[in-house]
């Protein structure tokens, strides 16, 4: 039949020429953006999943930052209680120095004299030392038990014996923990106000023996000790008891830093710097004590006893400065491995975020001249059959 008032060709036609030109649209849209999904309509899916992992890309590209900090943080330490090493050398050659005979009264004067502005100088190093405002060598960035002693938690031993038990946690954050156990499982938790929980398998405790509980993702470990011993279950029931279940730590905490894109344990590390102060009980502890007297400089090393002395307090000073520096170099060798680790995962997250979201500019520049044939064809064909029309005209015409 033909119509002049409706064509249905030319419908039809400008259907498909409008359909090619959003196809083109889409097309030439993905080209110049370079991504496949720009909105969720392109790949709601793929959009949810890409977004999920430029997440995890963006967290740990800064995880790598905030380790790489932490590291500069250590050497900033590290540094400064190299120089204290060095005074300490310095300290241990005088004392020897002193503790020859040959040195009369007024000498060893002279050599106190420099003792007490090393011992000075070690305690201005460790309380100049900060980073970004905070103070490495006093101990403000260790972890401390609340309550009166280390001892708080005292479990009552079934077999009339006591388990002491002793805590450490110079790696914690301040926060308070809490025990639960299942005793089917033998299975010991430790929880923090956060929710995050630690598991331990709980053993029985012979007798004169001890087990030591590392929770090593709160920084805190425990010692048990038992004269007479006791079974799992006894102690973990005791260390459940609301009486003892609750280790508060207070203070400042340790060094926490964010080394993963979650909020999970395992995102999470904490450093300790602890105290290097010369005059301080909780450093190294160089002050009266152990036959040395630090009342004036004629008093601390004026005899050949009172100097041999004085190399024994510096040894222990020089064998805790030690341990500290050691724990320092095992951390930043830990987040050396963290950066690695970062690196390798941001490169990998990368790369599948890009299959999913990325353009195939090949598959889209033969998608785009495809169109383009379209929409050409279709407007020439759309032009044809607007003029069909007009042909129905002719059979008016006398």
């Amino acid at each position: 039949m033909s119509s002049i008032v409706t064509n249905v060709a030319a419908l039809n036609g400008q259907r498909n020429l409008n359909s090619t030109t959003m196809k083109m649209g889409k097309v030439l849209e993905k080209l110049s953006s370079g991504y496949r999904i720009n909105r969720a309509a392109d790949d709601a899916a793929g959009l949810g999943i890409s977004e999920k992992m430029r997440a995890q890309v963006r967290g740990n590209t800064q995880a790598i930052r905030n380790a790489n900090d932490g590291i500069s943080m250590i050497q900033t330490a590290e540094g400064a209680m190299d120089e204290v090493h060095s005074i300490l050398q310095r300290m241990r050659e005088l004392g020897v120095q002193a503790a020859n005979d040959t040195n009369d009264s007024a000498a060893r004067t002279s050599i106190g004299t420099e003792l007490v502005q090393l011992r000075t100088e070690i305690d201005r190093i460790s309380n100049a030392t900060n980073f970004n405002g905070q103070n490495l060598l006093t101990g403000t960035l260790t972890g401390t038990l609340g309550g009166a002693t280390a001892t708080d938690l005292v479990v009552n031993d079934a077999v009339a014996a006591a388990i002491a038990s002793s805590i450490e946690v110079a790696g914690s954050k301040a926060d308070t923990y809490t025990f639960t156990y299942a005793a089917a499982t033998d299975t010991l938790t430790l929880t923090n106000s956060a929710g995050i929980a630690q598991n331990l398998t709980l053993g029985a405790v012979a007798a004169n023996g001890t087990q030591v509980l590392n929770f090593s993702q709160h920084g805190i470990k425990v010692t048990l000790n038992s004269s007479a011993g006791d079974t799992a279950d006894n102690i973990g029931a005791a260390l459940a008891l609301a009486a003892n279940d609750t280790i508060v730590v207070t203070g400042t905490g340790a060094a926490a830093l964010q080394v993963g894109a979650n909020t999970t344990a395992y995102d999470s590390m904490n450093i300790s710097f602890n105290d290097v102060r010369a005059t301080a009980a909780t450093g190294l502890n160089l002050v009266t004590g152990g036959g040395v007297d630090w009342t004036s400089s004629a008093t601390i090393v004026a005899s050949n006893t009172a100097a041999q002395a004085f190399i024994n307090q510096i040894d222990t000073g020089i064998t805790t400065l030690n341990t500290r520096r050691s724990d320092l170099g095992a951390a930043q060798n830990r987040l050396e491995h963290t950066v690695n680790s970062l690196g390798v995962s941001v490169e990998n997250l990368t790369a599948s975020e890009s299959r999913i979201r990325d353009a195939d500019v090949a598959e889209l520049s033969t998608m785009m001249v495809s169109n383009q044939i379209l929409q050409q064809a279709g407007t020439a064909v759309l032009a044809q059959a607007n003029q069909a029309s007009q042909s129905v005209l002719t059979l008016l015409r006398g």
